[in-house]
């Protein structure tokens, strides 16, 4: 998984995920089938357990959604115990629980195996608009600066007694950041003149271009291809 170029795991992790979405509601074995395929691949990249469940707090809204969706929703109803929900409801709020925590989790496995940089790279392989790149490669790389500066200021508002307590610290917060983006803006207008006077003309240079193999894309699809089978069967079931 950490060697895998990072171009075929970007398009191994958006078909997986679009095949799972695409899953009728119904099919809660097939889903659950590929639940276990993600945790897996989560466990193939040999990230410690409580790593990968830091991040699962990103679903948080959509498990409240699901846990709500039965009490919520109407039609035919159906008794569980002593509580009484939406049949519709209750398949949907499954439904997607079990696809949102899949999705996740090959996010996680994606995300913890492939750096910053080579993302950049894979969509810079993949013919992503060369804005949208710079954009995101610009914030991956000034990202850490800005906040590097952010801190040093608060650390000087800290060494002259400030203590936000109240509202009536609001102005200097808000005087703070709009410091923080006139000098984030004035990085920006700097970094721009010296990449024009190293001859920028709109396009990054591809420095390290990514290859792949057959049997590296094979690795990488093998759960969009187990996905796809799980899609014929839960529509043929």
């Amino acid at each position: 998984m950490h060697r895998l170029p990072a171009h075929t795991k970007l398009v191994g992790l958006l078909a997986f995920v679009l095949l799972v979405v695409a899953l009728p509601r119904e099919a809660h074995l097939v889903r659950l089938a590929m639940l276990v395929v993600a945790l897996g691949v989560v466990a193939a990249t040999r990230v410690p357990a409580r790593h990968v469940l830091g991040r699962l707090v990103v679903e948080v809204p959509f498990v409240v959604f699901a846990l709500l969706l039965p009490f919520i929703a109407t039609g035919p109803r159906r008794t569980l115990g002593p509580l009484t929900v939406s049949r519709d409801g209750l398949d949907a709020g499954l439904a997607l629980l079990v696809t949102a925590t899949t999705s996740v989790l090959m996010a996680i496995a994606f995300a913890t195996t492939t750096s910053s940089r080579d993302l950049v790279r894979a969509l810079q392989h993949l013919r992503v608009p060369d804005r949208l790149v710079q954009i995101l490669a610009f914030m991956v790389r000034y990202l850490g600066v800005v906040g590097s500066q952010a801190q040093r200021m608060k650390v000087a508002r800290d060494s002259r007694g400030f203590r936000p307590r109240s509202l009536g610290s609001w102005p200097v917060l808000a005087s703070s950041a709009g410091s923080l983006f006139i000098r984030s803006y004035e990085r920006g207008e700097r970094v721009h003149l010296a990449m024009l006077s190293r001859g920028y003309s709109g396009r990054m240079p591809v420095t390290d271009p990514l290859r792949a193999g057959v049997r590296d894309w094979a690795r990488a699809l093998l759960p969009a291809a187990l996905a796809t089978v799980a899609l014929v069967a839960g529509y043929a079931g």
